[in-house]
């Protein structure tokens, strides 16, 4: 007899699926899209089912945002391996453009300051993990010195927000999306150009 969809939750497959599908709602509806009630329908449970794992919308969207931070860190840590820190920071400013546009919904709901306390301890180990690439990648940089001396984290930090912009830009229409590559190159140039130690 095949097990039922039920019997497999308890083995703590609904909390991925509702989390699963809370991300598609995310990108068609937004957030005032989301509820625990048609999560419950939309993968056939009881409506009280999702409660055993969230307990109310804002655990959910907690839930959520700490996901695409797992999700954009294995992305960045996958981004290919160059001889060079220029090819290096290139791919994974491609990776990280590529991840926000094709998520703007879940990068906002990341970045938004609306996360409750009760999140706060998996929120900052979700951040630091998912960072935790492009911090290496300066360190390594810095050690062999192919980028100016100051501390790796607010370096790093501030390439993220260079390319936040840049997605911002993309997803909003201000800039059309095949314009994104060339800007990104561009923009990593000038990036680099800036990163290197003055002689």
């Amino acid at each position: 007899m095949p097990r039922t969809r039920t019997r497999a939750y308890h083995h703590g497959d609904l909390r991925a699926e509702l989390l699963q599908r809370a991300e598609t709602t995310l990108r068609e509806s937004g957030v005032d899209g989301l509820s625990l009630r048609q999560l419950a329908r939309d993968v056939g449970v009881s409506h009280a089912a999702p409660t055993r794992h969230f307990k109310d919308k804002q655990a959910l969207l907690d839930a959520l945002a700490v996901s695409g931070f797992q999700q954009l860190g294995a992305a960045l840590e996958q981004s290919a391996a160059c001889d060079s820190v220029g090819g290096h920071i290139r791919d994974m400013a491609r990776t990280y453009l590529r991840f926000a546009t094709e998520n703007s919904a879940l990068l906002a709901l990341m970045f938004a300051r609306r996360h409750s306390p009760a999140a706060s301890d998996a929120m900052s180990e979700a951040v630091d993990r998912a960072f935790a690439a492009p911090v290496a990648l300066i360190v390594d940089a810095q050690a062999r010195g192919e980028v100016i001396a100051g501390e790796p984290r607010r370096i790093a930090l501030s390439a993220v927000a260079i390319l936040q912009g840049l997605a911002t830009f993309v997803g909003s229409g201000v800039i059309a999306a095949e314009a994104a590559d060339e800007l990104l190159d561009e923009m990593t140039s000038h990036m680099l150009d800036g990163l290197r130690p003055r002689r």
